[in-house]
């Protein structure tokens, strides 16, 4: 853990496991819940040293860690790339990003403005008002394994610019990216007291800091079944929640096959299929769908996987044994719901083959739940309508990708499909950093991006002034 600007060694500690050899890269003390209380203390001081810190210099320490972590760019990826199982080129991309994600919250942090409000519109007054953003106090970050840089960069970066204390609590099996911007945010200026990480069990230190009634907001992305217990538990909070999808593409007869195939293998296999984003059901025009399951069968069998440390390595291996065991149930209960599996389907030591599924009954968990693994299903559809249906019979709604040269297609599906973002002639898995992000019924609330985050780390304070004889 990190504690006041260092590494805190304790006799507990947890071991942190490549995915791929399951070797241990690192061990690093474990947080308890005695330490909770430490942590809540020194944000508590490290907020009233950031409320009134100038946002022009809280500016400057963002920007200041973004460079440092550009300069340490290849260290952040190899960490990125032992600890998550990621390619080494899926890594390094997550290093730019997250460098642009704090550089984002740079700008937010000089940008963040309040308005005036109409004090007139019941009749003539001497009244003016406005209001101004104010940031909340502490800011709890719960960030996920599968992109630990950068999605910590989303809530620790906002966070910071509106003037708020953090404290993040990665995801235990991948903490020491977390561990790594920490010490690139002190390096860069940030006082000590200002971000702490506690790195420990959810059900135990998680649980203590959602409870916690100093912490005023929190920032969670995870499952959407432990993004419901953090609500029930959380109080009188302000919550953003990222959770889960089972994203779907929409395919019309008129769509480039072979290109919307090549962006499938991107979207649906990157990090084994580990992204909340990832390209999950794919549904096809009826008569262009063997047509399309060929080309995506064809793209699909090239992907190269192994070892992610190799630099042409494409797909690596998945988190943790539960995540291989829930991707081979899911394939099972496909087969029970009529699908055909066209590839994969089978682990092979610490990876699950890239899986092709095709016309699954729409009851099967591939369609109705989130995989989380590396694999696609591919269903027929007739009309636009029975389409739209199919997309939205789902408790999720993340993104979603239509395909077609049909415009009036095309602004049926936008309007009519209810997800966060919908992506016309592109994946579901498409996201830049400075967008709004986030998602519709159990896919989440609030969004993300530093210029969106920044207002859901602050609050309105309204002044008025009046004339006095």
């Amino acid at each position: 853990m990190f504690i006041k600007g260092k590494r805190i060694v304790t006799d507990k500690k947890v071991s942190v496991h490549n995915p791929y050899d399951n070797q241990v890269i690192e061990e690093i003390g474990l947080s308890t819940e005695k330490d909770v209380a430490e942590a809540i203390e020194i944000a508590s001081e490290g907020f009233r040293i950031l409320k009134n810190m100038p946002a022009g210099e809280r500016a400057k320490i963002l920007e200041r860690t973004a460079k440092i972590i550009a300069d340490k760019k290849e260290e952040f990826a190899r960490t990125i790339c032992l600890e998550v199982g990621k390619t080494i080129n899926e890594a390094r991309t997550e290093v730019d990003r997250a460098i642009n994600t704090i550089r984002l919250s740079s700008i937010a942090a000089i940008s963040l403005k309040g308005e005036t409000v109409r004090m007139d519109i019941v009749g003539a007054t001497k009244k003016m008002a406005f209001y101004t953003r104010v940031p909340l106090g502490i800011v709890l970050a719960i960030s996920p394994f599968n992109f630990p840089l950068n999605l910590s960069c989303h809530k620790i970066g906002p966070a910071i610019a509106a003037g708020n204390a953090v404290i993040h609590k990665p995801a235990t099996k991948t903490p020491l990216s977390a561990l790594m911007l920490a010490e690139a945010l002190i390096e860069a200026g940030l006082p000590e007291q200002c971000i702490s990480v506690l790195v420990g069990p959810g059900s135990s230190v998680g649980m203590a800091l959602v409870r916690a009634p100093e912490i005023r907001k929190i920032s969670f992305t995870g499952s959407l079944e432990v993004g419901e217990t953090i609500m029930a538990n959380c109080g009188m909070k302000k919550v953003t929640m990222e959770l889960g999808s089972n994203s779907a593409v929409v395919v019309f007869k008129d769509a480039p096959l072979r290109l919307v195939a090549k962006k499938i293998r991107k979207g649906g296999y990157t990090l084994a299929g580990q992204v909340c984003i990832s390209v999950q059901r794919v549904y096809v025009e009826e008569e262009i769908a063997d047509e399309f399951l060929r080309e995506l069968s064809l793209e699909v069998a090239q992907i190269k996987y192994g070892d992610p440390m190799q630099e042409d390595t494409e797909m690596g291996p998945m988190i943790d044994e539960p995540s291989l065991k829930k991707a081979e149930e899911f394939v099972e209960d496909a087969k029970k719901h009529k699908g055909m599996v066209i590839l994969g389907g089978s682990r092979q030591g610490t990876i699950f083959l890239p899986t092709i599924i095709f016309d699954v009954e729409e009851s099967a968990k591939i369609i109705q739940e989130e995989a989380f693994a590396p694999m696609v299903a591919v269903n027929k559809f007739k009309t636009i309508d029975e389409a739209i249906t199919r997309v939205n019979n789902t408790k999720y709604g993340l993104q979603t990708g239509i395909f077609t040269k049909n415009i009036n297609f095309a602004l049926k599906c936008a309007k009519e499909i209810d997800s966060g973002g919908v992506l016309i002639n592109e994946i579901p898995t498409f996201r830049v950093d400075n967008m709004p992000y986030g998602g519709m019924k159990g896919s989440g609330l609030g969004r993300e991006g530093p210029e969106f985050a920044i207002k859901e780390m602050t609050e309105e304070k309204l002044i008025i002034f009046d004339e006095i004889e």
